[in-house]
């Protein structure tokens, strides 16, 4: 049985204790002060490690057996510490842990039972509660929500509707998913908050969306000024391999390609080559291609619309009454 479900604030028989240095490595030099006191250290030995620099106050009766800087590993075990026995990473730590997010300077976000005592602890904590932990709890260590719980949290979370919506399509992208899988979490446990919006993001996924830029893309620049829909992720071979381009219009009689990059620069060499053997793939084809990023997409729309216009009745596409909705424009 992990160590978070064994342990609580009371102490365990002394048979069924790991021992001190397995504790120790287990949870990354953090104690509680129950564990210390099971281990026989009283309130006088704890005191004395404190003033002599051995040991030091993390959070309230929570201790890490080292001085400095807490490394994360050590930070995330002491808000665990803190949470108490059923408490889990969640939000943006838990999104972290799976590898869906960056990790970032923040406060440990954990999700403990509604019965718990334990109140956030800036800058260190950041406490939410459940009355769902059960459902919505991994056996990982350490432990945390399952991917589709964390998601659906993060989307909660966010300050707007539409930010939501982007929450939904970029993490479900990256994490591989399945939308059904998203929609069975969403049913099992409705959101109090944006659930239409999560559910209008998992449609946008099902219909081939990989990303926030994207649904800008299409809701801003498209919808916004009458631009026929995309083919989303469309195959390409390069090289032997096959690629998937953001956006074709080879359905509506234009040879187009409009490529999305959300990235700010490209941090791998690889995906550098691989874009460039991309565009040179798309002109021995003799397709017209377009890029943008979020800038071009986000604050200025209308110019890409145009310029998206331009190359696609360039290339052959012939327009048939589309509205324009967007208020720059009309």
């Amino acid at each position: 049985m992990p160590l978070h479900k064994r342990w609580s604030e009371e102490a365990i028989p002394a048979g069924q204790r790991p021992s001190w240095p397995i504790l120790l490595r287990e949870q990354h030099g953090i104690v509680t002060r129950a564990q210390l006191r099971a281990y026989g250290h009283s309130a006088a030995d704890i005191v004395a490690n404190l003033e002599a620099g051995r040991w030091q106050r993390v959070l309230p009766r929570v201790y890490a057996t080292f001085t400095g800087a807490l490394p994360r590993p050590a930070g995330l075990h002491a808000a665990l510490r803190y949470g108490g026995g059923f408490a889990v990473l969640s939000h943006r730590t838990a999104a972290e842990e799976w590898g869906l997010l960056p990790v970032t300077e923040g406060p440990v976000e954990i999700t403990v039972p509604y019965s718990s005592s334990a109140i956030s602890q800036p800058p260190l904590v950041k406490v939410h509660r459940s009355r769902a932990l059960d459902h919505s709890t991994v056996e990982t260590w350490p432990p945390r929500t399952r991917i589709t719980d964390t998601i659906v949290d993060l989307a909660v979370s966010a300050p707007t509707a539409r930010e939501a919506v982007n929450v939904v399509v970029d993490l479900v992208s990256r994490s591989r998913i399945a939308v059904p899988a998203m929609r069975d979490c969403v049913s099992m446990r409705p959101p109090f908050r944006f659930r239409a919006e999560i559910l209008r993001g998992l449609e946008l996924v099902a219909r081939g969306l990989m990303s926030a830029l994207e649904v800008e893309f299409k809701e801003q620049v498209e919808e916004g000024h009458g631009l026929p829909p995309g083919d989303r992720q469309t195959p390409v071979e390069v090289d032997g391999k096959t690629l998937w381009e953001d956006v074709t219009y080879d359905s509506h009689g234009a040879a187009v390609t409009v490529r999305l990059d959300g990235r700010a620069t490209h941090a791998m060499a690889a995906v550098a080559f691989r874009d460039r053997r991309r565009d040179n793939a798309a002109e021995l084809a003799d397709r017209a291609r377009l890029v943008y990023g979020w800038q071009d997409v986000r604050d200025s729309p209308c110019q890409v619309a145009a310029e998206v216009r331009t190359i696609l009745v360039r290339e052959g596409w012939r327009p048939a009454g589309e509205r324009v909705t967007c208020p720059k424009c009309s």
